[in-house]
């Protein structure tokens, strides 16, 4: 077997029993957990002596009476990745992972003697274990006497469950097998073994992984994201839909697999004298197969590792909401939707005497009151407003707004406060033709979205402040945004991202204590979904990282594309170049790589080339150039028009090959201009003004 040999597995240790409490189970508890917590129990990170923590569970009563079983499915995510990385898999490559599990399991696992619950979706019985297949996966089990089995069809007894381990051969898979508790401490390690294996096969292992190319290592590209994704889920650390969306992938991607495989094997052990046009179709419908396997696997690994899920798919179709749009009142008319948690007759005053004058509004206008701000935006129809009166007002849910209405804080931001309780995925989120939000203080907690997310429409913000605790501000494909005098700091990752095909204009605001302020994502390769933004006189400042950021592909990932580099370089002659003018984060492929600095981040990509692990490593490095002397506003003005450049000379390229020898010229150029970046201040921003990062 290729790879490292696979340590030894530490033997637990006892310790002395301490004094019993004042009833037997106290003191049988406490002698338990003296055994198998010998470590710290405030650790997260679990012992470095063993695998995981294991402890007795009580079974629930049914028909029959079970007896306890090793809890073990309750770890931490270091537990299992010290397993996985230490003891089942090394440093193996994917043809090796069976190989690699089934030398673990002859470590760790008593060949016999112990019994377990053999648990199916229809049955649970008590088994003793005589004989352990570690290749195979499979235990020789015999049914315990007395017979103990709980069923959920009436048809299963003791006479059929004999008959079906005699088909089996009396063999069953050890991921069935759930180990019965013993304070010995004798089956301890054997109880975590086989949770390892099950967790593995059940949340780790595709298919598909055995077929994967060896010149990687199978933890770090496939169990290390996958299980670091699972623990994201648990903890929802990842918007729900995202999640959704993985796992219809996920099982499509078993479908197509599944057929894929039974196609090629069908092919495979047809006669050489078969109807070669049968064939022909067949192998047709197998490239199709493969061609969308591949698809699938590819959006399967970007949700997977964190830095591209963050980067490409944390996004939602443009236009959706989860509130329809209403559209004008059936009535006719517009609504003031007064929000108040409380009235008093001086506010009431003036309001009246600012708001509800005759010569401020319309004096049929009719008024509505409410105590809840989100009951208020439900109630709103095409052109309403929403006047919100000094207080502090909590959010159980998300704010939906898909008509075109208007918030108004009556009062300073600070005096209006709304604040997100409990974990959600979005907080606020923006479809309406129009819609304007003044004079609010948002705070968010414990999401996995942004406080604000616009997918379509445009919306103002004007005099707001915004304590984010994710990312702040998203605007997605086909929306816009217009930002003006606003507050906006802690997001933990970028203040505002900017998608392709938005027009976003950012003026007078403060954008601070973020981990990056501002990031662009320009990873759509068409010329028609270049952002159009506007950046004037904003104050981004101690942000993490950069001031802004703008993520693009890299120069080698479109064949056509790298025919027109020089092309679209030359027409850029005249534009100062970037890595001039600020930092560049690139993914490299060559062997010849730049010394990573000290002050560089390592991010990983999926286009890894061939070649041995070593070379793995190299690709997901990068290098940094840096100049301070260069001025901020100008270095972004470059970076982005010269990528527009690019991006249109790729496009004419694309046309060319299409057969189509002229563009137009127009309206590309139209969208290639960036409106207006000027008179921003960059301060004490963590690693600069401006970076690009390309992938």
């Amino acid at each position: 077997m290729s790879g490292r040999a696979l340590p030894d597995l530490p033997e637990g240790e006892m310790e002395d029993e301490e004094e019993a409490g004042s009833s037997q189970d106290v003191g049988h508890i406490t002698d338990v957990k003296q055994v198998l917590f010998q470590e710290d129990e405030d650790s997260d990170y679990g012992s470095h002596k063993k695998l995981g923590k294991v402890s007795p569970q009580h079974v629930l009563p049914g028909n029959m009476q079970f007896p306890d079983l090793f809890q073990t499915s309750n770890l931490l995510f270091y537990e299992r990745f010290e397993a996985y990385k230490d003891y089942l898999l090394g440093d193996c490559k994917p043809s090796e992972v069976t190989e690699f599990i089934a030398e673990y399991l002859e470590r760790a696992l008593e060949p016999s003697g112990w019994k377990a619950v053999w648990r199916t979706d229809i049955f649970e019985v008590l088994v003793e274990v005589t004989d352990v297949s570690c290749s195979s996966l499979k235990a020789v089990v015999q049914p315990c006497e007395p017979f103990l089995c709980e069923c959920r069809v009436d048809c299963v007894n003791e006479q059929s469950i004999r008959d079906l381990l005699e088909v089996k051969e009396q063999k069953v898979p050890l991921q069935e097998l759930y180990v019965v508790f013993e304070d010995s401490g004798e089956y301890d390690q054997t109880a975590m073994a086989i949770e390892h294996v099950r967790f593995f096969y059940q949340n780790i292992w595709r298919s598909w992984d055995e077929e994967e190319e060896d010149y990687f290592d199978y933890f770090t590209r496939c169990a290390e994201p996958r299980l670091r994704l699972h623990y994201d889920v648990l903890e929802e650390r990842i918007p729900s839909e995202l999640v959704s969306e993985y796992h219809v992938i996920l099982t499509r991607c078993e479908q197509v697999y599944s057929q894929f495989n039974n196609l090629r094997n069908t092919l495979s052990n047809r006669d050489s004298d078969s109807d070669c046009e049968l064939d022909n179709i067949s192998m047709v419908e197998g490239m199709k197969m493969d061609g969308e396997l591949e698809n699938l696997k590819r959006k399967l690994k970007l949700i997977e590792n964190p830095l591209l899920r963050y980067l490409f798919c944390y996004q939602k179709s443009p236009g959706s909401c989860s509130l329809k749009k209403k559209g004008p009142r059936p009535a006719g008319g517009r609504v003031m939707h007064v929000v108040c948690t409380s009235m008093s007759i001086e506010t009431l005053t003036c309001l009246t005497r600012e708001r509800l004058e005759p010569e401020s509004c319309n004096q049929s206008q009719e008024i509505q009151f409410h105590k809840d701000i989100l009951e208020a935006v439900n109630a709103c129809f095409d052109g309403d407003l929403v006047l919100v009166c000094p207080g502090h007002y909590f959010v159980y849910s998300q704010i939906c707004i898909a008509d075109s209405i208007q918030i108004e804080g009556y009062g300073m931001p600070d005096d209006i406060i709304i604040e997100k309780k409990g974990k959600g995925d979005k907080f606020v989120e923006c479809s309406g033709s129009h819609v304007k939000m003044s004079n609010l203080k948002l705070i968010q907690h414990n999401a996995v979205e942004g406080i604000v997310s616009i997918l379509g429409g445009m919306t103002e913000l004007e005099n707001c402040v915004l304590q984010c605790d994710t990312t702040g501000i998203t605007v997605k494909k086909s929306s816009q945004l217009l930002m003006k005098y606003c507050d906006l700091y802690g997001a933990k990752g970028a203040g505002v991202e900017i998608y392709p095909g938005s027009s976003c204009s950012l003026i007078d605001n403060g954008i601070h204590h973020c981990k990056d302020g501002i990031l662009i994502k320009d990873f759509i390769d068409e010329v028609h979904d270049l952002p159009k933004i506007t950046l004037e006189n904003n104050v981004i400042h101690n942000n993490e990282g950069y001031a802004v950021v703008l993520v693009k592909p890299g120069t080698e990932l479109d064949g056509a594309r790298s025919e027109t580099v020089q092309e679209a370089n030359n027409l850029d002659a005249n534009v100062p170049q970037v890595k001039e003018s600020s930092d560049v984060i690139e993914l490299e492929s060559d062997e010849t790589m730049h010394p990573v600095e000290e002050t560089c981040i390592p991010v990983s990509s999926e286009r890894v080339p061939e070649g041995n692990a070593k070379d793995e490593e190299h690709s997901t490095s990068y290098c940094c150039i840096a100049s301070e002397e260069v001025d901020g506003n100008q270095a972004i003005v470059s970076e982005l028009t010269a990528n527009s450049r690019r991006k249109t000379m790729i496009h004419k390229k694309r046309l060319s090959t299409l057969g189509i020898t002229k563009a137009d010229d127009e309206q590309i150029m139209s969208q290639e201009m960036f409106v207006s970046i000027a008179d921003n201040q960059f301060k004490r921003n963590g690693k600069g003004s401006f970076g690009t990062f390309l992938f």
